[in-house]
């Protein structure tokens, strides 16, 4: 769901020579950001038709508080394709995880659980054969992955999936791409699935924050905003990782990196997609690099970084966000999202319109869940 993914479990290790010994929940005094806390957290009543959509990894080890979502998307399953046909789909990860992740339906028979397809191969058994560019590629591809979708959604009863291709028509993690085709048949698939699961189930997909770009040579990329509209209940849009050190990489509105929240809206806005229907990214974690470890930072390691090296709550007030400066220099060294500036993101959304937020991923909060009550609360606020 978010680029490089997998950097996520090398994070640890490198930052044994700068995080300070301490248990989870022993976070260092001056470690918490404005808005954060060591407190009980207090959530607020559920509003009717609002969305908390929290993306929940095979990796992780976090269970979700079932009162703090109302929308689990469990990452990832992966595709099999073979010589360019494909040949089913499969979990990644134990299958022990995500039914611990199902068994929470028993708890709140209002929780929706879906499962998220990636682009990216991990299983052992499995090998980079076509993946969604070959699945997509043809009618029969596209029937046999949307019969198999329903099949899994009526055997563990959860409720739809969700489609995490980054990104149609690029070559993102060494994945297959025909830039010629992609987009269209993204299309086309969702358009399958809509019509195979039909309205008992939801259809989504992870979106990108720009529409789709049409090349001079006929190719394109990315997704098309206004074929898909009409089709998917809703797109999770991944507004973070625009930019990278010395930018924020989720500001509201910062014209000086790539990209931000307020280009997206509008980009969206401009394509006809429905309000109602976006549901912008809020990131549990902070952006280094793309390129230079450590690329990524969860945000309870943001709150045990060494006080000595790092200054972790400076505040732009420009990009309404926190960021992380190197203390020797004053450099920027990430940007991130605290509770402040999750409050902050959440009125924005929900005062033009939107039903709510999601965010990667949910284990990466600190002990005490301070970004997914910010979240949560936000969302939930009834003033909006």
């Amino acid at each position: 769901m978010r680029t490089m993914k997998r950097t996520l479990m090398l994070v640890a290790s490198f930052f044994a020579i700068i995080v300070s010994s301490c248990e989870k929940d022993d976070y260092k005094k001056g470690g918490l950001l404005p808005g954060g806390g060591e407190s009980t957290p207090v959530l607020l009543d559920k509003v009717s038709g609002r969305n908390v959509v929290a993306y929940c990894t095979y990796y992780g080890k976090s269970i979700p508080d079932v009162n703090a979502v109302t929308q689990i998307n469990y990452a990832f399953a992966e595709l099999y394709v073979k010589d360019g046909e494909y040949k089913g789909f499969k979990l990644q990860g134990e299958e022990s995880r995500f039914k611990q992740i199902v068994e929470l339906k028993k708890k709140a028979s209002d929780l929706k659980i879906l499962l998220s397809f990636s682009h990216t191969v991990v299983n052992p058994d499995n090998a980079q054969g076509g993946g969604f560019s070959k699945m997509s590629s043809t009618e029969a591809g596209r029937k046999a992955f949307a019969k198999d979708c329903l099949a899994f959604c009526q055997k563990w009863g959860i409720d739809g999936v969700d489609i995490d291709w980054e990104m149609p028509g690029v070559s993102w993690s060494g994945h297959a791409c025909d830039p010629l085709h992609d987009t269209d048949n993204f299309t086309l698939l969702m358009s399958q699935l809509r019509e195979t699961l039909g309205k008992r189930y939801l259809v989504t997909y992870a979106g990108y924050v720009k529409d789709k770009v049409v090349g001079e040579d006929g190719t394109s990329k990315y997704f098309d905003l206004k074929a898909l509209k009409d089709i998917v209940d809703y797109v999770n849009v991944m507004t973070y990782d625009l930019d990278a050190a010395p930018h924020h990489h989720s500001a509201i509105d910062d014209p000086t990196a790539y990209w931000d929240w307020k280009r997206t809206f509008e980009e969206y806005e401009k394509a006809g997609f429905p309000k109602e229907k976006m549901i912008f990214g809020v990131p549990f974690y902070a952006r280094h690099s793309f390129s230079e470890s450590p690329t990524s930072i969860d945000y309870k390691k943001v709150l045990t970084l060494d006080e000595s090296l790092y200054k972790i709550d400076n505040w732009d007030e420009k990009a309404q966000c926190p960021y992380i400066s190197v203390r020797a220099s004053g450099a920027f060294y990430a940007g991130y999202d605290n509770a402040k500036s999750i409050a902050i993101k959440a009125e924005w959304a929900m005062t033009r319109g939107m039903t709510g937020l999601m965010c990667w991923d949910y284990d990466a909060d600190d002990a005490t869940g301070t970004l997914r009550t910010a979240l949560w609360n936000g969302v939930m606020d009834k003033k909006y």
